[in-house]
Order: C-alpha cells, then sequence, then structure tokens
C-alpha cells in the first residue's frame, strides 16, 4: 500500500491530462512488459502492417510527459501505426519511445522536423530511424539440442518466432549457438526481455541471450557450407540409449528432471525463474515456468526459496520447482532424500507451485 500511494503520487497533474486526453479523444493505450503501446494497429488500419525502415526512435524525453503530448505531435507529420511509450514502475517514462508511421516518406519526416526539437525550455529530444531488430542469438546449448526441440520449447514462452536455426558455437567448443527471427523488433524485443528476465535456463547449462550480432550473422552463414565439426556430427547420430537409469546418487532434483526427460525422450527441461517478492526475513517469492518440449502444458507458478549468501536465489528457485515437477510427474526422490533436499534448500510449500504460498516466519 505504502508503494501504491508513492506512485501515485508522482506527477499527478500530467497523469490526470492523459486520462482526460485518452478519454475525450477515445484513444486506447494498453501498458504491458515496461511499456505502454498505441495501435499496432490502430483503430480502422486495413491490410498488412507497415514495412521495414517506417520506425523512429525518440529519446532524451523528459520523464514527465506521456501520449497525450507525444502522439499528437507526432501525428502531425503522417499516420501513425504504433507509439510505444518505455514507461518505469513509477508510472514515469523512461526516456525514450518509437513511433512506427504507415509509410517510410512520413519516418523520414519526423526524423528531419522533429530531430533536436525542444518540448520545453532546455529539452531537445533525438528523433532518428530505429533499427528495427528481428533476430536474437542463444549461445551455449548443449549438442544434444535438436532444433525441433528447440523451436518447441520456445514456442511456449515466446511469439512471433519464425525460424530458428542451431549452428557450433563460436565461442565456446562443444556447444551450439541458436539464431532466432522473429516477425518483428516488437516480437524479438519482447522475448529477449522474457528470455533474460526469467533468467533461461536449457538443460544443465545457462543460455546467454543477445541481439544478433551482424558480424556473427555473416561469420555464420561463410561456414554454413563447411562440414559441421565432428563432436556435432556425434551428438546428431549417436542419439539417446533406449534406457538411461539414473545414476545411484542424484546430486538434486535438477539431475534426477534431467534424467528423467532424456530417458523419456521428452527433450531438456526449459526453466524460466523470476523473483517477484522480497521479505526481509530472507525468504525470497518467485514466479517458476518449467517448458518440457515432450509435454503438452508447462508447468507453472510460484515458489518460496530461502536467500543463502554466496548462493543464486534464481538456482535455488529452479532446484525447488524441478522438485515439484517431479512429483507432479508421479516421481519421487525416496522419502528422506526429498526431505533432506528440502531442508538443505530452505524450500517451503504447502501443495505445489500452483498455490499461492506464505513463507514461514
Amino acid at each position: 500500500m505504502e508503494i501504491e500511494t508513492w506512485t501515485n503520487s508522482i506527477n499527478q497533474a500530467n497523469k490526470k491530462a492523459l486520462l482526460t486526453w485518452a478519454k475525450e479523444t477515445g484513444t486506447k493505450l494498453v501498458q504491458i512488459n515496461g511499456q505502454r503501446r498505441y495501435g499496432g494497429p490502430p483503430p480502422g488500419w486495413v491490410g498488412d502492417p507497415p514495412p521495414a525502415g517506417t520506425e523512429v526512435f525518440i529519446g532524451k524525453l523528459p520523464q514527465d510527459i506521456y501520449e497525450n503530448i507525444l502522439i499528437p505531435l507526432f501525428q502531425s507529420v503522417g499516420t501513425l501505426y504504433e507509439f510505444r511509450l518505455m514507461m518505469t514502475f513509477s508510472g514515469l517514462n523512461r526516456g525514450f519511445a518509437y513511433a512506427k508511421y504507415s509509410t517510410q516518406r512520413a519516418a523520414k519526416e519526423a526524423i528531419a522536423t522533429f530531430n533536436n526539437f525542444s518540448l520545453r525550455e532546455g529539452c531537445a529530444i533525438v528523433v532518428c530511424r530505429s533499427t528495427e531488430k528481428c533476430e536474437l542469438s542463444l549461445d551455449g546449448l548443449a549438442a544434444s539440442v535438436s532444433q525441433r526441440g528447440l523451436e518447441a520449447v520456445l514456442r511456449h514462452v515466446t511469439a512471433g518466432i519464425i525460424s530458428v536455426t542451431l549452428h557450433p558455437s563460436p565461442g565456446q567448443q562443444h556447444t551450439q549457438l541458436a539464431l532466432l527471427k522473429f516477425s518483428s523488433h516488437h516480437a524479438a524485443a519482447m522475448a529477449k526481455k522474457t528470455l533474460m528476465e526469467g533468467n533461461m535456463r536449457l538443460g544443465e547449462a545457462a543460455i546467454r541471450v543477445d541481439w544478433l550480432n551482424p558480424d556473427l550473422k555473416q561469420k555464420l552463414q561463410s561456414r554454413e557450407k563447411k562440414p559441421s565439426p565432428s563432436w556435432v556430427q556425434r551428438a546428431k547420430h549417436q542419439g539417446l540409449p533406449k534406457q538411461a537409469p539414473p545414476s545411484p546418487v542424484l546430486h538434486n532434483a535438477l539431475e534426477h528432471l534431467n534424467t528423467l526427460c532424456r530417458s523419456q525422450y521428452l527433450g531438456p527441461p526449459l526453466f524460466l525463474t523470476k523473483c517477484v517478492q522480497a521479505n526481509p526475513n530472507g525468504w525470497l517469492r518467485f514466479w517458476c515456468q518449467v517448458v518440457i518440449p515432450g509435454c503438452p502444458m508447462p508447468f507453472m507458478g510460484f515458489m518460496w526459496v530461502q536467500h543463502r549468501p554466496g548462493r543464486s536465489g534464481h538456482e535455488e528457485a529452479k532446484v525447488a520447482v524441478a522438485l515439484q515437477v517431479l512429483r507432479m510427474l508421479g516421481e519421487s526422490l525416496r522419502g528422506t532424500r526429498a526431505k533432506a533436499l528440502e531442508h538443505l534448500l530452505g524450500v517451503w510449500s504447502s501443495g505445489g507451485p500452483n498455490q499461492g504460498q506464505i513463507p514461514p516466519k
């Protein structure tokens, strides 16, 4: 309640002016994932979205200014297809926005008209062509990860993905790098945010997510005609044994879950974790999602873990939710081992991660 009161008290006059303008003009603004969006498409739009080269980047905005000022201003030089203002938790803008026009000509006119334009005294804004990147790279994938399996996993947690291609990683031996192509810059940006904030993990390795570097893309394309390294060929053709029983000593629930998925040909599990609450007594609440390619639906919910110095809360959450997934799949860590693992992790739960839980005092 104190946080809500504080955020609501910031910039009240301009927030009220925005609400009044939106109501009077019938403008619909949708806020999601740290940005507020108009259009995409706007009311009355017919046909396909505008082509590449129609979006401009707007920077150095005063943080207390909103769409009631910006949209009419940028609409004055051409029809807006979409306008996205990046927002902070407190309700201020983050100092930049994106405007997509119906034509490339309108975008060029916006740059010519509004670059170095003073919204108020001493506040000249920057307007330039948006790069509209639509491709991401995922580095650090295990050699056993297949293109089909990875694509199936990613479609559970991202939207607008067009293609997935795998290449030997240029930076790490015995790993792969995936190139992901999306239908738009917005879809790629949302996927990047989801995968990075979710602390993505596929199998046993953590994965690095970044915009695709043009030099790296060219380097990979030049290698396409060359034969893959022998370790990649072996990984593709050897396959997995029909029986892959768990090792006698399982270090944790992650290892157990990975072993189970391998033995049942389900594909490596993908973990997404996001800390949503931290209590003064050291307990952290995580939103967790586990996507297993061979399972029709992802496992998701909330999990409490106790933070311990020198240990990652994300890693503890992954192990804790893996234990819950194993239980849901009917697996067992054999009584005392499960209890010992829970005690080691500091996990408190009451029936599974999908239930609202309260940390112990």
